[in-house]
């Protein structure tokens, strides 16, 4: 069988990701990584996961762009054109297409292929826990939010707000990001990744002192 993962780790390296290091090359290194482990405990084919995860990202669209959400549509379409370019088996592309469209929290597609919701997953598991916390951190240093609302870091008196405060992320998406997998794979370290973001949290309010709810 033709590895084709050089060719695909060549076309990212050769693609402008833009300057988000939350969707840098090691992004889609982590998320290929992670969805190949799933797709080992859940029986998915392989031949889909693989491109998809490495293309998955392939049109790169800032989080504050009102184009957001067609991010993974054009994505897929990108990814579809390459892999036909490089004589990628044409039978597996419409799965692979599907995968990378529903891989996208803001998109709003529900995954109909156990490949799709390996994919999702693992792209989504990457915003969660110790990496996930970085991400959240440089994201919103791109952004230009600050760390957390000095008067009232963990909402008690206010609502959540991630276009503010960057640990407001973790309530507004991230947490509810854990609960959105759909594999059991998935879910069993998507709650490992989220039990260490609370104690995180739990952390800060010490250092902080801040009230947690």
């Amino acid at each position: 069988m033709k590895n084709w993962e050089p060719l695909l780790v060549k076309k990212l390296e050769a693609t402008d990701l833009g300057d988000d290091p939350a969707h840098d090359l090691a992004h889609f290194t982590r998320v290929v990584a992670t969805a190949k482990a799933l797709a080992a405990d859940e029986g998915a084919r392989l031949d889909v996961v693989v491109p998809a995860a490495w293309l998955h990202d392939l049109v790169n669209v800032p989080k504050n762009d009102p184009r957001r959400s067609e991010a993974s549509r054009l994505s897929a379409e990108e990814a579809v054109a390459f892999l036909r370019s490089i004589d990628y088996p044409d039978d597996l592309l419409g799965d692979i297409a599907h995968a990378i469209e529903a891989h996208s929290y803001s998109a709003g597609i529900e995954p109909r292929t156990l490949e799709a919701r390996v994919v999702q997953d693992a792209d989504r598991l990457d915003g969660l826990g110790a990496i996930g916390i970085a991400r959240c951190f440089a994201v919103g240093g791109l952004m230009g939010v600050r760390f957390y609302d000095p008067h009232d870091p963990f909402a008690q008196r206010r609502s959540w707000n991630d276009r503010e405060n960057a640990i407001d992320h973790f309530h507004v998406k991230l947490f509810k990001t854990a609960e959105s997998l759909t594999t059991a794979a998935g879910r069993r370290e998507g709650a490992r990744r989220a039990e260490f973001m609370r104690q995180y949290l739990d952390r800060l309010a010490v250092e902080i002192g801040g009230e947690m709810p």
